[in-house]
């Protein structure tokens, strides 16, 4: 783990408590997976942040506008990331804060692969799957990826279950072979 993480983590404990105490909690976490999902989905937002030519001033003004809609402890995050030159991991600390709240919300966050966006009828099924693999509460966040053809690849902490068409081909042609 490197420094940056660890110092995420910090921020995002410390922020965690500060919205405990005042019952932010859910809005902040909102906020949060906002902010991650944001970062993720826009490589031009994040290589700005990691900018080191940039002023901490412009980044901060920039992503006060850019979420300009979150609540008042999130914009002190990110004040205070910009005081302690530290904005460059500011998604980072979304992340571990939303795993934080996960974890004590008894949530498990399960990914699951599949060819197209998933249906109804998929998600119902991979849902009772999910639900071998873990006791919590499950949320689904979903990962397309043509190269599978079709079915699924469940993701549940450390443990995976591959029920992908190229799976089922693979092991047919490993059989084929011997």
């Amino acid at each position: 783990m490197d420094m940056s993480n660890r110092a995420a983590i910090r921020y995002a404990k410390a922020i965690l408590e500060r919205v405990q105490e005042s019952n932010m909690i859910g809005q902040t976490s909102e906020d949060m997976l906002l902010i991650a999902s944001t970062i993720k989905s826009n490589a031009e937002l994040d290589s700005f942040i990691k900018n080191q030519v940039i002023s901490s001033d412009v980044k901060q003004s920039a992503l006060l506008e850019v979420f300009s809609g979150v609540n008042a402890e999130t914009k002190l995050l990110i004040r205070l990331l910009t005081e302690n030159k530290r904005l460059d991991i500011i998604g980072y600390v979304a992340e571990a804060f939303n795993k934080l709240y996960n974890d004590m919300s008894g949530v498990e966050v399960v990914q699951v692969t599949t060819a197209l966006p998933l249906t109804a009828d998929l998600e119902t099924k991979v849902l009772a799957k999910a639900k071998e693999f873990t006791s919590k509460s499950v949320v689904i966040e979903n990962i397309v990826d043509t190269n599978i053809i079709g079915g699924f690849i469940l993701r549940v902490g450390d443990k995976q279950y591959n029920a992908s068409v190229a799976n089922r081909l693979t092991a047919l042609k490993r059989e084929l072979v011997n």
